[in-house]
């Protein structure tokens, strides 16, 4: 298995190839949170949603995790991945696993809230990986044209 890690080095994910994959996801996370929305809007009777209303944060939440994972068990890639030519993976470079998925989205929502630095922490890192990679057993891979 080290081997087969060991020849992906070289193909491991810069940091800004990250973070313009994640400019994309955003933009396409925040259009299905507006489309989310207006799901629920009827049983609101059409009123706004308050911006303290804990119910609606954890839905948009869980729509972020289905965003994700669903994406990386199905493929590997979300649609920003796709677009900058990155696959994620098990460390066995198998397909990811909803375990692993699980652990990775909840792991880079610590690196994200904790102002990057899980991010940052790729560069101190001998494989390159960041801390939410490091810690899920995943990784970010460069796919050949």
């Amino acid at each position: 298995m080290q081997n087969k890690k060991q020849s992906f080095a070289a193909h491991y994910c810069s940091l800004p190839r990250r973070f313009a994959a994640m400019s994309y996801d955003s933009l396409l996370l925040i259009s299905l949170f507006f489309f989310s929305t207006l799901v629920i809007l009827p049983f609101t009777g059409g009123r706004a949603i308050s911006s303290g209303n804990i119910a609606y944060n954890i839905y948009l939440i869980i729509i972020s995790y289905l965003y994700f994972t669903w994406q990386w068990t199905h493929g590997g890639q979300t649609l920003g991945m796709r677009a900058w030519r990155i696959r994620l993976q098990q460390n066995s470079t198998q397909n990811v696993t909803w375990w692993h998925a699980n652990n990775r989205f909840f792991l880079a929502t610590l690196s994200f809230l904790g102002l990057g630095f899980g991010f940052i922490w790729s560069y101190y890192d001998r494989s390159k990986l960041a801390f939410h990679d490091r810690f899920s057993g995943t990784f970010l891979i460069l796919e050949s044209n």
